[in-house]
């Protein structure tokens, strides 16, 4: 009898799954411009639920986890979507439009990555780290195929890494809400007469898990970026530029950072997205060639090769276009662009259509290759927008009339693309990791396309709640409650190159001093590479210069922190047990926080308060002392627990 694979319960439980993951996974992106992958939390938060059925398979979860990180994974559309606020055009997020900008793009990556299934994973020898990873974690706990018991107890035993990273990480941000504990530390110094610099630390567990996921060189390399801009910038530019009268100090350095710092980090951001694209398009061409004759061999009949049939890729194809043409007629139709919406139409489609095919191609190798947590997608977003507005530019002139919806319009069409290089970047992870255990690519492909659908269905209603209660750093955010908007970093700059392209308005002197700075640091990281030493990420320098430092403070120390338990883990009986622990514990360090910021946003937004749940004034004593105590003692417990279970663990 054949197992259990696509089931009724296993979509639903995958889809479950999924809000949760996605909704963190927009949190966390608004708030730091990194996302986690959800695939092994997915999987091992499956095997425990599922374990309960005798009848449940290990191909059953690995679709499951197959829905949830194809949702997870779309969340990365935060990178693109939330510019149409920032740039003042939206106000809030049409849940049809966005739901079908996510829908239509996200299928086509999936689409758009079947044909390549068989020369990038059957007859590849790409590593798919994350995709092998997940295998491991499938088969470890459910035994052999086909089997669900959990001999070892990890599959049990990650459950309650994961509970138990959440519990710690939701628990401090909720003590947090109610400013009996303080989140943070802030402040601004003077440095001699006139320069000024500050600091910014946020005792945030999520971001402590981000950095134990992101590993100690893109921790060091956000340090490198931090040391850049408020050791260095920050201080030469406000002894250059003196306050204006009136102006207070934290003023005078926050303004300073905001409007000139930034664009450093993103001409850093941009030459290192651009250079990583270069460094792989060479493995990426030679790998297409080299391969490519495996797409054609025909399925023999084995259902663990066999694919969506080629009408039903035509179709959805077909289906997908429509809606996009569908989508970017009514956009440019309801704008000062109306009388050439037609003709931005057919441009843009066909954009679509050949700039995602190619990305999907470009996207499933890179992750391939390092995988898709690693892959430089956001260098496909600033392409984009770099590309789509320049086109657009040619087809209708910009003036002050249209200049504006211009702007919009090439962000709804980027936002298109964006979605479906997001899944194209997942999908054959997936497909990877359904390969090692003995499953079905059509089933799976299916099972992609209902993650896309429930992932789609959450992000329009997170976004808007996060938009209501927080708002967006550069947006008007009228009516907006926090005092403290999300940074969400990758949108604002794509919005600062929307307008850039289309209007002129970038900081030029800023941007290319970043470059230059960049280009430094390429050079700089390639040789460190040859010499085998620790790397220094230039595309994580430039994050670290461009996000504030609440931001990456908690994520520089995760990953020191990190870097210290690899090493006590390699000692442990079962170090790779020992290390997957760690990255549940993470993953549930970043799920809990965030879920509780979605909630709090609820709060904020019905009860029109900035802080709900508070019991003092934001002024009281202890506050600060005590955030570092709990911060402290949250995280010695936890890696405590770690180390206490690995060398409990027994040998593989």
């Amino acid at each position: 009898m054949k197992p259990k694979e696509l089931t009724i319960r296993g979509l639903i439980l995958g889809a479950l799954i999924t809000t949760v993951f996605t909704t963190a996974n927009v949190y966390l992106g608004l708030k730091v411009g990194l996302t986690f992958a959800s695939s092994i939390p997915a999987a091992v938060i499956s095997m425990a639920f599922l374990s309960a059925f005798k009848d449940s398979t290990i191909l059953e979860n690995n679709i499951v986890q197959t829905v949830a990180s194809a949702a997870g994974t779309l969340s990365a559309i935060i990178f693109v979507l939330p510019a149409l606020i920032i740039v003042g055009w939206w106000v809030r997020f049409p849940f049809w439009e966005s739901f079908f900008i996510c829908v239509s793009g996200g299928v086509l990556g999936v689409v758009f990555t079947i044909p390549l299934r068989r020369a990038l994973v059957t007859h590849s020898d790409l590593p798919y780290p994350e995709g092998v990873a997940a295998a491991e974690v499938l088969k470890v706990g459910s035994g052999n195929r086909g089997e669900t018991k959990d001999e070892t107890g990890e599959a049990k035993e990650g459950l309650v890494a994961v509970v138990l990273g959440s519990v710690a990480s939701a628990s401090l941000a909720i003590v947090s809400a109610t400013q009996v504990v303080a989140g943070g530390l802030a402040g601004f110094i003077r440095i001699g007469t006139i320069a000024s610099s500050g600091y910014d630390v946020a005792w945030s567990l999520a971001l402590l898990g981000a950095g134990q996921l992101v590993g100690l060189s893109v921790g060091m390399a956000m340090l490198v970026g931090q040391v850049i801009s408020w050791v260095i910038a920050v201080p030469i530019l406000t002894a250059t530029q003196p306050a204006t009268i009136g102006q207070t100090l934290a003023a005078h350095t926050t303004a300073i950072w905001s409007t000139q710092v930034r664009f450093i980090g993103a001409g850093t951001i941009g030459v290192a997205a651009i250079y990583t694209l270069g460094m792989l398009a060479k493995p990426v061409v030679a790998g297409l060639v080299n391969t490519l004759a495996a797409s054609h061999v025909a399925a023999n009949g084995d259902d663990t090769d066999r694919d969506i049939s080629p009408t039903w890729i035509l179709i959805l194809t077909v289906a997908c276009l429509a809606i996009a043409a569908w989508l970017s007629f009514n956009f440019a139709n309801a704008t000062v662009l109306a009388s050439s919406a037609l003709k931005l139409t057919l441009v843009a489609v066909p954009l679509v259509l050949v700039v995602g095919f190619v990305i999907a191609g470009v996207c499933g190798y890179m992750a391939g290759l390092i995988g898709a947590s690693n892959s430089p997608i956001s260098g496909i977003g600033i392409l984009s927008i770099v590309v789509f507005a320049s086109l657009f530019s040619l087809v209708v002139a910009p003036t002050i009339e249209t200049q504006h919806a211009l702007i919009a319009f090439s962000l709804f069409v980027t936002a298109i693309v964006f979605a479906c290089a997001t899944i194209s970047n997942d999908n054959l992870q997936d497909l990877k990791t359904g390969q090692l255990v003995g499953a079905s690519p059509m089933r799976q492909q299916i099972a992609l396309v209902v993650g896309v659908g429930a992932g789609a269905a959450v992000i329009p209603f997170v976004l808007n709640l996060l938009a209501k209660a927080y708002g967006f750093a550069g947006a008007p955010n009228v009516g907006v409650i926090a005092a403290h908007p999300l940074p969400a970093p990758q949108a604002t700059l794509i919005a600062a190159l929307a307008q850039g392209v289309i209007g002129g308005s970038l900081e030029w002197k800023m941007l290319i001093i970043g470059v230059v700075i960049g280009i430094g640091l390429v050079m700089l990281d390639e040789t460190l590479r040859v010499f085998k030493k620790l790397r220094i990420p230039p595309l994580a320098v430039g994050i670290g210069i461009y996000l504030p430092m609440s931001a990456t403070f908690a994520v520089i120390v995760g990953a020191v922190i990190a870097h210290w338990y690899e090493g006590r883990a390699r000692s442990m009986p079962n170090p790779e047990r020992s290390l997957r622990l760690a990255t549940l514990v993470a993953s549930g360090l970043i799920v809990g926080e965030s879920i509780w910021g979605v909630v709090n946003a609820g709060l904020i937004v019905a009860l029109t308060k900035e802080a709900p749940i508070a019991l003092v004034s934001g002024n009281f004593a202890p506050a600060p002392w005590l955030g570092v105590i709990c911060f402290v003692g949250l995280v010695f417990w936890l890696y405590r627990w770690m180390l206490r279970r690995s060398a409990e663990m027994k040998p593989e």
